[in-house]
């Protein structure tokens, strides 16, 4: 079964960019929320991750600050 990824991002953000080429590239599907235009989901990711950074990779619950490649292919389960 497919796990529920969510990317809060913001258009201008190279880490956020990124983020979603390397899921892209691992044919990973995922929903972007750019955080820049829509201010609640900009809290919500802040209250899931006490972080007012992004990326913030949301992996069904679990939560990855920033563009950390390993700990994506950890939780993902990338090869």
């Amino acid at each position: 079964m497919a796990k529920k990824i969510t990317v809060y991002s913001t258009p201008t953000c190279p880490f956020c960019i990124r983020a979603k080429q390397y899921l892209k590239e691992n044919n990973i599907q995922f929903e972007n929320i750019d955080v820049s235009q829509d201010q609640v989901k900009a809290q919500e990711m802040i209250k899931k991750s006490g972080q007012m950074g992004v990326p913030v990779i949301e992996v069904d619950g679990a939560i990855i600050v920033g563009f950390d490649k390993e700990k994506i292919k950890e939780v993902i389960g990338i090869k």
